[in-house]
Protein backbone atom coordinates (compact mmCIF):
# COMPACT_ATOMS: atom_id res chain seq x y z
CA UNK A 1 0.00 0.00 0.00
CA UNK A 2 1.23 3.32 -0.67
CA UNK A 3 1.64 6.05 1.97
CA UNK A 4 2.17 8.69 0.18
CA UNK A 5 -1.61 10.44 1.28
CA UNK A 6 -1.25 9.04 4.84
CA UNK A 7 -2.23 11.99 7.11
CA UNK A 8 0.67 12.62 9.11
CA UNK A 9 -0.63 13.55 12.73
CA UNK A 10 1.44 16.89 14.31
CA UNK A 11 4.60 16.05 16.64
CA UNK A 12 3.39 16.77 20.29
CA UNK A 13 4.71 19.81 21.96
CA UNK A 14 6.89 18.62 23.78
CA UNK A 15 6.41 19.22 27.65
CA UNK A 16 8.90 21.66 29.97
CA UNK A 17 10.76 19.71 32.77
CA UNK A 18 8.61 21.23 35.75
CA UNK A 19 11.09 21.82 39.31
CA UNK A 20 9.31 21.96 42.36
CA UNK A 21 11.24 24.49 44.22
CA UNK A 22 10.63 23.12 48.20
CA UNK A 23 11.94 25.41 50.58
CA UNK A 24 11.82 26.78 54.36
CA UNK A 25 11.32 23.44 57.07
CA UNK A 26 11.36 22.94 60.58
CA UNK A 27 15.21 23.80 61.26
CA UNK A 28 16.37 27.18 63.00
CA UNK A 29 17.38 28.45 58.96
CA UNK A 30 13.48 28.56 57.65
CA UNK A 31 13.93 32.34 56.62
CA UNK A 32 16.96 31.86 55.32
CA UNK A 33 15.54 28.91 53.23
CA UNK A 34 13.05 31.22 51.89
CA UNK A 35 15.27 33.97 51.30
CA UNK A 36 17.31 31.31 48.93
CA UNK A 37 14.19 30.07 47.46
CA UNK A 38 13.72 33.81 46.44
CA UNK A 39 16.39 34.20 44.53
CA UNK A 40 16.16 31.00 42.99
CA UNK A 41 12.69 31.52 41.67
CA UNK A 42 13.72 34.96 40.22
CA UNK A 43 16.77 32.93 38.46
CA UNK A 44 15.66 29.81 37.39
CA UNK A 45 14.64 30.25 32.92
CA UNK A 46 10.85 29.75 33.03
CA UNK A 47 10.98 29.67 28.79
CA UNK A 48 12.86 26.76 29.77
CA UNK A 49 11.73 25.19 32.52
CA UNK A 50 7.86 24.73 34.72
CA UNK A 51 8.14 25.58 38.00
CA UNK A 52 6.25 24.86 40.91
CA UNK A 53 6.95 26.36 44.64
CA UNK A 54 6.26 24.01 47.73
CA UNK A 55 7.16 25.70 51.17
CA UNK A 56 7.15 23.68 54.12
CA UNK A 57 5.87 25.48 57.40
CA UNK A 58 8.00 25.33 60.75
CA UNK A 59 5.22 22.85 61.68
CA UNK A 60 6.48 20.26 59.00
CA UNK A 61 3.14 21.09 56.71
CA UNK A 62 3.88 21.31 52.77
CA UNK A 63 2.09 23.85 51.53
CA UNK A 64 1.47 25.25 48.10
CA UNK A 65 2.59 29.24 48.31
CA UNK A 66 2.65 32.49 46.07
CA UNK A 67 5.31 32.38 43.42
CA UNK A 68 6.13 35.74 44.51
CA UNK A 69 10.16 36.11 44.98
CA UNK A 70 9.42 40.33 45.85
CA UNK A 71 8.00 38.70 49.05
CA UNK A 72 10.47 36.31 50.37
CA UNK A 73 13.43 39.03 51.17
CA UNK A 74 14.74 40.02 54.43
CA UNK A 75 12.73 42.94 55.21
CA UNK A 76 13.93 45.64 58.57
CA UNK A 77 15.71 42.77 59.61
CA UNK A 78 12.91 40.46 59.45
CA UNK A 79 12.76 36.97 58.17
CA UNK A 80 10.12 36.20 55.47
CA UNK A 81 8.41 32.52 56.21
CA UNK A 82 6.55 30.07 54.64
CA UNK A 83 3.07 30.63 56.38
CA UNK A 84 2.98 33.93 54.73
CA UNK A 85 3.02 32.94 51.54
CA UNK A 86 0.74 30.30 51.75
CA UNK A 87 -1.93 30.14 49.72
CA UNK A 88 -3.69 28.08 52.87
CA UNK A 89 -3.56 27.88 56.44
CA UNK A 90 -4.78 23.68 56.06
CA UNK A 91 -3.82 23.11 52.16
CA UNK A 92 -1.37 20.46 52.15
CA UNK A 93 1.19 19.23 48.95
CA UNK A 94 1.26 14.99 48.73
CA UNK A 95 4.30 13.30 47.20
CA UNK A 96 3.32 10.33 46.32
CA UNK A 97 5.90 7.82 47.58
CA UNK A 98 5.47 5.62 44.39
CA UNK A 99 8.40 5.63 41.83
CA UNK A 100 5.89 5.08 38.87
CA UNK A 101 4.18 8.47 40.07
CA UNK A 102 5.84 11.39 40.41
CA UNK A 103 2.30 13.41 40.36
CA UNK A 104 1.74 15.91 43.02
CA UNK A 105 -1.57 16.47 44.96
CA UNK A 106 -2.89 19.36 46.90
CA UNK A 107 -5.62 18.74 49.56
CA UNK A 108 -7.62 21.04 52.02
CA UNK A 109 -10.18 18.92 54.36
CA UNK A 110 -13.69 18.85 52.84
CA UNK A 111 -12.16 19.23 48.97
CA UNK A 112 -11.76 17.36 46.13
CA UNK A 113 -7.94 16.57 46.32
CA UNK A 114 -6.60 18.50 43.10
CA UNK A 115 -3.87 17.47 40.71
CA UNK A 116 -0.90 19.80 40.56
CA UNK A 117 0.95 17.57 37.45
CA UNK A 118 4.12 15.91 37.57
CA UNK A 119 7.44 16.77 39.00
CA UNK A 120 10.59 16.08 36.79
CA UNK A 121 12.76 17.23 39.91
CA UNK A 122 13.15 18.66 43.29
CA UNK A 123 15.03 21.65 44.11
CA UNK A 124 15.03 21.44 47.68
CA UNK A 125 17.11 24.78 49.48
CA UNK A 126 16.26 23.82 52.74
CA UNK A 127 18.77 24.44 55.02
CA UNK A 128 19.51 22.26 58.83
CA UNK A 129 17.75 19.44 59.84
CA UNK A 130 14.81 17.96 57.63
CA UNK A 131 15.90 19.16 54.64
CA UNK A 132 19.49 19.27 53.91
CA UNK A 133 20.50 16.24 56.52
CA UNK A 134 19.32 13.38 54.36
CA UNK A 135 15.71 13.47 55.34
CA UNK A 136 14.08 14.72 52.15
CA UNK A 137 16.82 12.95 50.03
CA UNK A 138 15.18 10.22 51.07
CA UNK A 139 11.84 10.71 50.89
CA UNK A 140 12.61 12.09 47.23
CA UNK A 141 14.92 8.58 46.68
CA UNK A 142 11.24 6.22 47.47
CA UNK A 143 9.55 9.08 45.33
CA UNK A 144 11.91 7.93 42.23
CA UNK A 145 11.97 12.05 42.10
CA UNK A 146 15.24 13.14 40.80
CA UNK A 147 16.43 16.26 43.16
CA UNK A 148 19.64 19.18 42.93
CA UNK A 149 22.75 17.87 45.67
CA UNK A 150 23.44 15.24 47.33
CA UNK A 151 22.28 12.11 48.45
CA UNK A 152 21.49 10.55 51.59
CA UNK A 153 24.48 9.70 52.62
CA UNK A 154 26.20 12.59 51.69
CA UNK A 155 23.95 15.31 53.03
CA UNK A 156 23.62 13.59 56.41
CA UNK A 157 27.49 13.85 56.75
CA UNK A 158 27.89 17.07 55.52
CA UNK A 159 24.73 17.97 58.03
CA UNK A 160 26.88 16.29 61.37
CA UNK A 161 30.04 18.14 61.66
CA UNK A 162 31.27 15.47 64.18
CA UNK A 163 31.10 12.58 61.32
CA UNK A 164 32.01 15.30 58.70
CA UNK A 165 35.10 15.76 60.58
CA UNK A 166 36.02 11.51 60.62
CA UNK A 167 34.91 11.33 57.01
CA UNK A 168 37.55 13.81 56.15
CA UNK A 169 40.27 12.51 58.10
CA UNK A 170 39.80 8.93 57.05
CA UNK A 171 41.00 10.55 53.46
CA UNK A 172 44.38 12.49 54.80
CA UNK A 173 42.32 15.80 54.67
CA UNK A 174 43.56 18.12 57.77
CA UNK A 175 40.91 19.14 60.68
CA UNK A 176 41.25 21.33 63.63
CA UNK A 177 41.29 19.36 67.41
CA UNK A 178 37.76 18.95 68.19
CA UNK A 179 35.30 17.06 70.92
CA UNK A 180 32.16 16.15 70.68
CA UNK A 181 29.47 16.03 73.86
CA UNK A 182 26.76 13.18 72.84
CA UNK A 183 23.15 13.74 74.56
CA UNK A 184 23.74 10.59 76.00
CA UNK A 185 26.21 12.16 77.81
CA UNK A 186 25.52 15.15 78.91
CA UNK A 187 22.17 13.44 80.57
CA UNK A 188 24.11 10.79 82.42
CA UNK A 189 26.62 12.91 83.62
CA UNK A 190 26.93 16.84 83.27
CA UNK A 191 29.94 17.63 85.32
CA UNK A 192 31.91 14.71 83.42
CA UNK A 193 30.47 16.27 80.18
CA UNK A 194 31.54 19.59 81.31
CA UNK A 195 34.80 18.37 82.87
CA UNK A 196 35.86 16.75 79.28
CA UNK A 197 35.62 20.26 77.59
CA UNK A 198 37.44 22.10 80.34
CA UNK A 199 40.04 19.69 80.17
CA UNK A 200 40.12 20.21 75.98
CA UNK A 201 40.55 23.81 77.09
CA UNK A 202 43.49 23.05 79.14
CA UNK A 203 44.98 21.18 76.07
CA UNK A 204 44.15 23.67 73.37
CA UNK A 205 43.62 26.91 75.17
CA UNK A 206 40.86 29.86 74.72
CA UNK A 207 39.04 30.87 73.33
CA UNK A 208 36.51 28.02 72.81
CA UNK A 209 34.00 27.92 70.16
CA UNK A 210 31.19 25.71 71.22
CA UNK A 211 27.93 25.34 68.57
CA UNK A 212 25.26 22.55 68.02
CA UNK A 213 26.72 19.48 65.58
CA UNK A 214 24.06 19.61 62.97
CA UNK A 215 22.47 23.04 62.17
CA UNK A 216 23.86 25.87 59.74
CA UNK A 217 23.97 29.67 59.27
CA UNK A 218 25.88 30.19 62.26
CA UNK A 219 22.75 29.91 64.50
CA UNK A 220 24.08 28.78 67.86
CA UNK A 221 27.50 29.32 68.01
CA UNK A 222 28.89 30.82 70.43
CA UNK A 223 32.83 32.01 71.03
CA UNK A 224 33.87 31.23 74.89
CA UNK A 225 36.68 33.29 76.02
CA UNK A 226 36.93 31.41 79.89
CA UNK A 227 34.95 29.29 82.21
CA UNK A 228 32.59 31.73 83.27
CA UNK A 229 30.91 31.70 79.68
CA UNK A 230 31.04 27.90 79.31
CA UNK A 231 27.44 27.09 80.69
CA UNK A 232 25.29 29.31 78.85
CA UNK A 233 27.12 28.67 75.58
CA UNK A 234 26.42 24.88 76.17
CA UNK A 235 22.57 25.65 76.90
CA UNK A 236 22.31 28.10 73.38
CA UNK A 237 23.73 25.42 71.57
CA UNK A 238 21.75 22.84 72.96
CA UNK A 239 18.69 24.72 71.90
CA UNK A 240 19.53 23.71 68.71
CA UNK A 241 20.86 20.24 68.96
CA UNK A 242 21.30 18.21 71.58
CA UNK A 243 24.72 17.27 70.29
CA UNK A 244 27.41 19.87 70.61
CA UNK A 245 30.89 20.40 69.27
CA UNK A 246 33.36 22.45 70.66
CA UNK A 247 36.13 23.51 68.37
CA UNK A 248 39.77 24.65 69.23
CA UNK A 249 40.68 28.47 67.77
CA UNK A 250 42.55 28.12 64.81
CA UNK A 251 44.93 31.34 64.23
CA UNK A 252 44.77 32.39 60.20
CA UNK A 253 42.60 33.37 57.76
CA UNK A 254 38.83 31.95 56.80
CA UNK A 255 39.05 30.73 52.57
CA UNK A 256 36.35 29.44 50.92
CA UNK A 257 35.76 27.76 47.84
CA UNK A 258 32.52 26.49 45.84
CA UNK A 259 32.22 23.19 44.30
CA UNK A 260 29.80 22.51 41.11
CA UNK A 261 29.28 19.48 39.29
CA UNK A 262 29.97 19.32 35.66
CA UNK A 263 29.61 16.86 32.63
CA UNK A 264 33.12 15.89 33.54
CA UNK A 265 32.94 15.55 36.98
CA UNK A 266 33.38 17.86 40.07
CA UNK A 267 35.18 21.40 39.21
CA UNK A 268 36.28 24.53 42.05
CA UNK A 269 35.51 28.07 42.11
CA UNK A 270 37.97 30.77 42.34
CA UNK A 271 38.32 31.28 46.65
CA UNK A 272 36.90 33.86 49.06
CA UNK A 273 38.10 35.02 51.94
CA UNK A 274 36.19 36.14 55.15
CA UNK A 275 38.18 38.58 56.52
CA UNK A 276 37.81 39.29 60.31
CA UNK A 277 34.64 41.67 61.44
CA UNK A 278 34.57 43.91 63.68
CA UNK A 279 31.62 44.26 64.70
CA UNK A 280 31.24 40.59 65.50
CA UNK A 281 32.73 38.13 67.50
CA UNK A 282 33.32 35.62 64.61
CA UNK A 283 31.29 35.55 61.11
CA UNK A 284 28.23 34.52 62.95
CA UNK A 285 24.40 35.44 61.19
CA UNK A 286 24.17 38.47 61.55
CA UNK A 287 27.50 39.46 59.46
CA UNK A 288 26.21 36.59 56.67
CA UNK A 289 22.44 37.44 56.53
CA UNK A 290 21.82 40.58 58.03
CA UNK A 291 24.55 43.10 57.99
CA UNK A 292 25.99 41.86 54.15
CA UNK A 293 29.81 41.57 55.79
CA UNK A 294 31.61 41.21 52.54
CA UNK A 295 33.77 38.90 51.54
CA UNK A 296 36.76 39.46 48.87
CA UNK A 297 36.26 37.75 46.09
CA UNK A 298 39.05 36.16 44.56
CA UNK A 299 40.67 35.53 48.12
CA UNK A 300 44.20 37.41 48.08
CA UNK A 301 46.27 33.72 47.68
CA UNK A 302 49.18 33.06 45.70
CA UNK A 303 49.11 30.68 42.72
CA UNK A 304 49.93 27.80 44.71
CA UNK A 305 47.84 28.50 47.12
CA UNK A 306 44.86 29.04 45.22
CA UNK A 307 45.33 25.75 43.26
CA UNK A 308 45.77 23.93 46.85
CA UNK A 309 42.78 25.09 48.22
CA UNK A 310 40.52 24.43 44.84
CA UNK A 311 42.18 21.03 44.90
CA UNK A 312 41.18 20.05 48.65
CA UNK A 313 37.83 21.49 48.28
CA UNK A 314 36.85 19.12 45.34
CA UNK A 315 38.56 16.27 47.54
CA UNK A 316 36.07 16.99 50.29
CA UNK A 317 33.31 16.95 47.86
CA UNK A 318 34.74 13.08 46.60
CA UNK A 319 35.55 11.89 50.36
CA UNK A 320 32.06 13.03 51.26
CA UNK A 321 30.65 11.32 47.95
CA UNK A 322 28.67 14.95 47.41
CA UNK A 323 26.73 15.66 44.37
CA UNK A 324 25.67 19.07 42.82
CA UNK A 325 27.69 21.75 44.70
CA UNK A 326 29.27 21.99 47.80
CA UNK A 327 31.45 24.88 49.73
CA UNK A 328 34.11 23.65 51.52
CA UNK A 329 35.11 26.04 54.75
CA UNK A 330 39.38 26.39 55.58
CA UNK A 331 41.22 28.25 57.37
CA UNK A 332 44.92 28.74 56.02
CA UNK A 333 47.00 28.60 59.31
CA UNK A 334 49.69 31.06 60.15
CA UNK A 335 52.29 28.31 59.36
CA UNK A 336 50.09 28.30 55.83
CA UNK A 337 48.55 24.97 56.05
CA UNK A 338 45.15 24.91 54.54
CA UNK A 339 42.59 22.87 57.59
CA UNK A 340 39.45 21.87 56.59
CA UNK A 341 36.68 23.34 58.79
CA UNK A 342 33.30 22.27 57.15
CA UNK A 343 31.51 21.56 53.87
CA UNK A 344 28.01 22.60 53.44
CA UNK A 345 25.86 20.68 51.22
CA UNK A 346 23.30 23.52 50.27
CA UNK A 347 25.11 26.07 51.00
CA UNK A 348 24.02 29.77 51.18
CA UNK A 349 22.51 31.17 48.15
CA UNK A 350 21.36 34.28 48.86
CA UNK A 351 22.04 37.36 46.56
CA UNK A 352 24.41 37.94 48.32
CA UNK A 353 26.24 34.47 49.96
CA UNK A 354 29.89 33.21 49.02
CA UNK A 355 28.96 30.39 46.79
CA UNK A 356 27.30 32.15 43.68
CA UNK A 357 29.65 35.19 44.24
CA UNK A 358 32.60 32.75 43.97
CA UNK A 359 31.50 31.03 40.77
CA UNK A 360 29.89 34.81 39.53
CA UNK A 361 33.84 35.60 39.34
CA UNK A 362 34.58 32.18 38.19
CA UNK A 363 32.46 32.66 34.82
CA UNK A 364 29.63 31.19 35.90
CA UNK A 365 26.71 33.61 36.44
CA UNK A 366 23.38 33.13 39.17
CA UNK A 367 21.54 31.95 36.37
CA UNK A 368 23.26 29.70 34.73
CA UNK A 369 24.35 27.83 38.03
CA UNK A 370 20.42 27.11 38.89
CA UNK A 371 20.70 25.52 35.27
CA UNK A 372 23.43 23.79 35.68
CA UNK A 373 22.13 22.27 38.92
CA UNK A 374 19.26 21.30 37.11
CA UNK A 375 20.50 20.13 34.64
CA UNK A 376 22.82 17.44 36.73
CA UNK A 377 20.00 16.30 38.51
CA UNK A 378 18.11 15.47 35.89
CA UNK A 379 21.30 13.87 34.59
CA UNK A 380 20.92 11.15 37.62
CA UNK A 381 19.16 8.60 38.19
CA UNK A 382 17.64 7.90 42.01
CA UNK A 383 18.43 4.89 43.47
CA UNK A 384 22.18 3.55 43.97
CA UNK A 385 24.72 5.17 41.72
Amino acid sequence: MSTENLTQSPEQPRRKPRVAVVFGGRSSEHGISVVTAGAVLSAIDRAKYDVLPIGITQDGRWALTADDPERMAIVDRKQPSVEQLAESTEGGVVLPVDPSNREVVYSEPGSVPKALGEVDVVFPVLHGPYGEDGTLQGLLELSGVPYVGSGVLASAVGQDKDYMKRVFTSFGLKVGPYVVIRPREWQQDESAARKKIVDFAGEHGWPLFVKPARAGSSFGITKVDDLAGLDEAIEEAQRHDPKIIVEALLRGREIECGVLEFEDGPRASVPAEIPPVQSHAFYDFEAKYIDSAAGIVPAPLTDEQTAEVRRLAVEAFEAASCEGLVRADFFLTDDGEFVINEINTMPGFTPISMYPRMWQETGVSYAELVDRLVQAALRRSTGLR
